[in-house]
């Protein structure tokens, strides 16, 4: 877990595979969501953002949380698992993405990756505003912030034709900002946005097939 970057500490080793069998078993249950989160486990973490019941997640909870995040796994499995499914997820992707900490930072990165793979119903204007914030905040270099607005980028510029022309014109602004970070974000985001599997994608989308 420590090559990989995962906070070894109040760690069982237990994998996502059976996290998430543990997770069918229990159902849907916040109260078990919360008292798992208060045993600062780290798979009991990652199990409650797995059972937890978003209508039921308040701001509260969503900004206690965040606050302890250590791991960009259990940031990056509590966007994906929960918080993107809350009505509070866009507010909080564009509140979070400009702070300090780092694994609240990355939070807001993950969560707009988190909407843009799975908020099916969302118009494209609504992460069409995400791009101004990739952009001013690319020149963080620390490196689960960078991979997250990276990855946020990329999302977003697989999600529709739209999208895709408009993920391709930032990074190539980015590309040109004096930052070493910027331009790994950047490089990265262009060769996949541009690359043939995304391209062919984007073309059944515009078609609509």
């Amino acid at each position: 877990m420590a090559r990989f970057g995962i906070n070894p500490e109040n760690t069982y080793g237990i994998g996502i595979p059976d996290l998430r069998k543990l997770a069918r078993e229990i159902g849907v249950d916040h109260a078990l969501s919360l008292q798992l989160w208060e045993s600062s486990v780290h798979e009991a973490r990652i199990l409650a953002s797995l059972i937890d019941d978003p209508g039921l997640v308040t701001q509260t909870q969503m900004d206690s949380w965040v606050k302890d995040f250590d791991s960009w796994d259990v940031c990056d499995q509590c966007c994906a698992n929960l918080f993107d499914r809350t009505e509070f997820a866009y507010q909080k992707a564009a509140a979070w993405s400009s702070h300090h900490r780092e694994f609240i930072k990355r939070a807001g990165f993950a969560l707009m990756a988190s909407l843009a793979r799975h908020d099916k119903g969302a118009h494209d204007e609504a992460f069409a505003a995400f791009f101004p914030i990739i952009k001013s905040q690319s020149t963080d270099d620390r490196n689960f912030v960078k991979k997250a607005i990276n990855w946020a980028l990329r999302q977003m510029g697989k999600r529709s034709p739209g999208l895709n022309i408009k993920a391709i014109e930032t990074a190539r602004e980015i590309r040109e900002m004096d930052s070493k970070s910027a331009r790994w974000i950047a490089s990265d985001a262009i060769r996949e946005l541009t690359g043939r599997a995304v391209r062919e994608r984007m073309r059944r989308l515009g078609s609509g097939r």
